[in-house]
């Protein structure tokens, strides 16, 4: 989760256990609730390993189907309840036009979405460049399968001693049928485990002298799913802000019978943490936001994002460049 929406979900959850008002937990539950993700792609790309490491990082997965079109899409008018906040397509291997379809049809929805290649080893940069050329979404590659690896100690008697006598790897079949001291049964479930590409990576890390139990962090790192966690953040920048929002409107209907409330909204902890929000959402898009924190800093960012809310932009920026200019405008003071 990007900085802005957890430094407001901390203030809210702060003020909901000193506040009296039982409305006000209710507001912080729902704005700290896990943004939802639809993963969708084709049979054996790696769907549901993609999936689970994205649960584990604290997404809520929806269901859904390859096209947002379906009446049982999540994202479908007729079944809002499932509604997806980001969508993340799957692709290995090859692109084939469902893919473009998916990609394309959540664009469609206003869904932001991530193209993820997994099996990075094997799908390359032609066919991710050419699904970025087609669809105009952000692509990031990865090897899903190594994000999240248990090694016993048969794995790593096995690694070690492929150390010492190196399998063929140029394929499953080869590095499985030649004959070797680790028994086939156990190099399948090596393969099935890691990878050939996870293999690699291990026997090559344990040669280099590492400690085995340095493994799994060295098998993530080479996984790449920290990257694609990164970029899905930025995309889901402005899901988060709209929560904010929403939770902000809400406390303002019961600010109306409750002077704590009304005080709540009014305070620095509030606004900062709204404006930190709204930052991350004017940043995840490309815009640069002066960090300095000097009066002559905040004034001439409140100057500067009071124009760009009064610009040509949608509704969403404008929100966004008031939020920034209230918060610069609120440090100013404090630094007065």
């Amino acid at each position: 989760m990007q900085g802005g929406p957890v430094i407001f979900v901390d203030v809210l959850t702060r003020f909901a256990q000193e506040c009296g008002d039982p409305g006000v937990p209710e507001v912080a539950a729902r704005l700290a609730a896990p943004l939802r993700v639809a993963v969708s792609g084709r049979a054996g790309v790696g769907r549901t390993t993609v999936t689970r490491v994205l649960t584990g990082a604290g997404w809520l997965a929806v269901d859904s189907p390859d096209s947002p079109d379906s009446p049982d899409n999540p994202d479908n008018p007729d079944n809002p309840d499932g509604a997806a906040d980001v969508a993340v397509v799957v692709v290995a291997e090859a692109v084939k036009p469902e893919d473009r379809s998916s990609v394309a049809g959540w664009r469609g929805s206003g869904v932001p979405v991530l193209v993820v290649g997994n099996k990075a080893d094997l799908t390359g940069a032609v066919p991710l460049e050419a699904l970025r050329r087609a669809a105009g979404a952000p692509v990031v590659s990865a090897a899903a399968l190594l994000a999240d690896v248990t090694l016993d100690d048969d794995a790593v008697g096995a690694l070690r001693a492929l150390v010492a006598h190196p399998a063929d790897p140029r394929s499953p079949d080869a590095f499985l049928d030649g004959a070797h001291p680790v028994p086939r049964e156990l190099r399948l479930r090596l393969l099935r485990l890691l990878g050939r590409t996870g293999i690699a990576h291990s026997v090559r890390a344990l040669s280099d002298g590492a400690d085995p139990g340095d493994l799994p962090a060295l098998l993530r790192e080479a996984s790449g799913v920290d990257h694609v966690l990164g970029r899905l953040d930025s995309l889901a920048a402005p899901a988060r802000y709209r929560r904010v929002r929403a939770a902000l409107a809400e406390l303002q209907a019961l600010a109306a019978g409750s002077r704590q409330v009304a005080e709540f909204l009014a305070s620095d902890g509030a606004v900062l943490a709204t404006m930190t929000t709204a930052v991350d959402v004017v940043e995840a898009a490309g815009l640069e936001v002066d960090p300095a924190d000097d009066p002559a800093a905040h004034l001439r960012r409140a100057v500067r994002w009071r124009t760009y809310s009064r610009g040509p932009v949608n509704p969403l920026h404008r929100a966004c460049g008031a939020d920034i200019c209230r918060g610069s405008l609120r440090l100013l003071e404090r630094r007065r």
